[in-house]
This record gives structure tokens, C-alpha cells and sequence, in this order.
């Protein structure tokens, strides 16, 4: 973690510098440990507000000196690395957080018609004779019963597949490459994982499968934008 570094070298560096008047306000500097002081301090000041603004500066030079002194601390020198990472750890993950939130909002802007359109068949879908729809909102049919086993999660499958989007557009067909494949249950996506485990080998079925089980709001090479509905039919080959 690259902040945490910087902040590391910083705080280890500074352990080679004097207390002895860790109050100065000099005007010059006129030795070379006045400078290597002086450059130490400007280059802590430079790191934090790069890297940590929020940074208290008086209670920073309360730890730094109890640091000095060694008295009383209160934070225990094993402790010192582990709160400084968890600190930095979450507010990388809240920027994380509110970037996710403005790509999404951008995407959404541009691409939300997509979604208002899989959503528009979908509700249209489930009133369809023989679609039955899960908790999840994945929408399936049986379009051949098999008799074999179910797969879980961790099972290798082998299958065919033929991809659409909901205006029948296909993007992507073994079946029509005459090349089944072979991956885990849980390498697919979430549409997927979830179907897959209510079919036994031999069966065919149907998944309509809305944005949010399929990529969501990432596109795919070809013709698969953010936020669509997507149709497969899988057939269940084997339990490998």
C-alpha cells in the first residue's frame, strides 16, 4: 500500500530527530542537522497533506514526542502499524466506494435505457405459461427434463449454450460452434450459478437472466452493453 509506505518511511525517519527543543521557530539554518531536521518535518508535512489532509497535527505531535520520550503513550508500539493500516485500509475502500457510485450514476445516465428495457420484457416474461421466476428475479423454463444429478457450486460442468439479447440478437452460441465447454458452476456468472444448480444432467432450459445476475454495468466485447437482460439456453451435458 503505497500511502501506508510513505507514511511508514516518514514516521521512521523521524525517530532520528531530536526532542531536545521540539518547540523552534529559527529563522536560518546554520548546521547540517538543523537542515536534515528542518527537511525531515517539511517532508512529513508534504507526505500527510498529499496523502492523509484529515491529518490531527497537534495530536501527531503529541504521539511524536510520547514516541520520543516514551512515556506516556497512548497507543502501544505493536499496535502503532496495524491502526495506521486499518485507518487508511477503510477510507481507501469509502474512495473506493464513491468512485464505484459516480461510474455507476454516469453509466446509468447513459446506458439506463437498457435496463428500463430488460426490465420492461422481464415483467412482461414471468406472466408467460411454463416461466417460473426465483426470490432472486432469475426467470427459467424447462425446455427438456433431464434425469441425472444436480451440480453445486463447486461442480465442473460440461454444457452447451446459446446467447441472446432479449430482442433475440445472438453474442454468443457453443452450440452453434459445435464446442461445448467445460468450467465450475461458480466461474460463470450469477444468472448462471444459480440456474445451473436446479438442473440435472440431461436437462435443457431456458434462462432469462436480469442485469444484475448478468455483467450489470460493465460491458462485454460485442453487443452487450451495460445494464442488459440477457437470454440463454443452456443444456446440461455432464458432472464432470
Amino acid at each position: 500500500m503505497k500511502v501506508l509506505k510513505n507514511l511508514v518511511i516518514v514516521l521512521a525517519a523521524s525517530s532520528i530527530v531530536s526532542c531536545s527543543n521540539p518547540v523552534a521557530n529559527k529563522k536560518s539554518l546554520e548546521t547540517s542537522i538543523d537542515s536534515v531536521s528542518y527537511a525531515l518535518g517539511l517532508d512529513m508535512a508534504n507526505k500527510f497533506r498529499a496523502n492523509l489532509p484529515e491529518v490531527n497535527s497537534a495530536v501527531f505531535m503529541q504521539g511524536y514526542l510520547n514516541g520520543m520520550d516514551s512515556l506516556n503513550l497512548l497507543i502501544k508500539n505493536d499496535d502503532v502499524l496495524p491502526v495506521i493500516q486499518n485507518y487508511l485500509q477503510k477510507q481507501q475502500a469509502k474512495q473506493m466506494e464513491e468512485q464505484q457510485k459516480t461510474a455507476l450514476e454516469a453509466a446509468e445516465k447513459e446506458f439506463g435505457h437498457f435496463k428500463k428495457a430488460g426490465e420492461e420484457f422481464l415483467a412482461e416474461n414471468k406472466k408467460k405459461d411454463g416461466v417460473i421466476t426465483t426470490e432472486s428475479g432469475l426467470q427459467y423454463e424447462i425446455l427438456k427434463a433431464g434425469k441425472g444429478e444436480k451440480p453445486s457450486a463447486t461442480s465442473m460442468v460440461k454444457i452447451h449454450y446459446h446467447g441472446t439479447l432479449i430482442d433475440g440478437t445472438v453474442f454468443e452460441s457453443s452450440v452453434e460452434k459445435n464446442a461445448p465447454i467445460e468450467m465450475r458452476v461458480n466461474q460463470f456468472i450469477q444468472g448462471w450459478i444459480e440456474g445451473l444448480q436446479l438442473m440435472p444432467v440431461g436437462a435443457k432450459y431456458r434462462f432469462y437472466i436480469p442485469q444484475e445476475l448478468a455483467y450489470g454495468a460493465f460491458p462485454r466485447p460485442g453487443v452487450i452493453k451495460p445494464f442488459m437482460a440477457l437470454v440463454f439456453e443452456v443444456e446440461l451435458l455432464d458432472i464432470k
